[in-house]
């Protein structure tokens, strides 16, 4: 006779999430009540994207800093340097906010750049294929100038070439503990291919239809 094992009742994973929305509830005790309304009507959707979560976690993305899929983030605080506030200013003006030189940087998905506190400090966000060391490598050898016009703008900023780069920009790197990727296994150069096709669908159908 073949010995039956026993099954829990739930997987592991569901009683983890279970938990952590206890946790949750708790938090939020003593929190403004539009908040605790707005936890309960949320909590199936949450539930369903936290075992979802569970299933496709995230992974790191080298040296610092996390990815899902393909995709990785990398967010910079820094203090500004005496007068690097209004020089980096003018530069971001000079190009009407658009840095399209981060082209040239085949695995950038998406960079921002962003004045806060009185312009005393700034910070710089972005999304990249691929895995830290080869990125940072990347904008060194394809956009060395832009980026020492551009980060000399920040204390202690050694210089794109120096070896202690790396190490300046994890001292300032703050790893996210949330993020979202729509398409996390597509990269930059998978969604250019993507969309010379659509072009070029869309022109054979309008070639059929004259």
């Amino acid at each position: 006779m073949a010995t039956q094992t026993a099954t829990p009742t739930k997987p592991k994973q569901d009683s983890a999430v279970e938990q952590k929305i206890q946790e949750l509830r708790t938090l939020f005790a003593d929190a403004p009540e539009m908040a605790k309304t707005g936890l309960e009507h949320a909590l199936p959707s949450l539930m369903s994207q936290a075992a979802e979560a569970q299933a496709s976690e995230t992974e790191s993305a080298g040296r610092i800093g996390i990815r899902q899929g393909t995709v990785s983030e990398l967010t910079v605080i820094a203090p500004f340097a005496p007068g690097g506030a209004k020089r980096l200013r003018a530069v971001l003006r000079l190009l009407n906010g658009n840095f399209s030189g981060g082209r040239k940087v085949g695995t950038l998905h998406n960079m921002r750049f962003v004045f806060v506190d009185n312009d005393t400090r700034f910070l710089f966000a972005t999304a990249y294929d691929g895995q830290w060391d080869p990125y940072i490598d990347d904008f060194a050898t394809k956009i060395p100038d832009e980026m020492d016009v551009i980060f000399s703008a920040f204390e202690g900023w050694p210089g794109i070439h120096s070896p202690k780069v790396k190490d300046w920009i994890v001292k300032h790197q703050i790893p996210a503990e949330g993020w979202y990727v729509a398409h996390p296994d597509l990269s930059v150069a998978e969604a250019g291919r993507l969309k010379h096709i659509g072009k070029a669908v869309d022109e054979f159908l309008d070639k059929l239809n004259e």
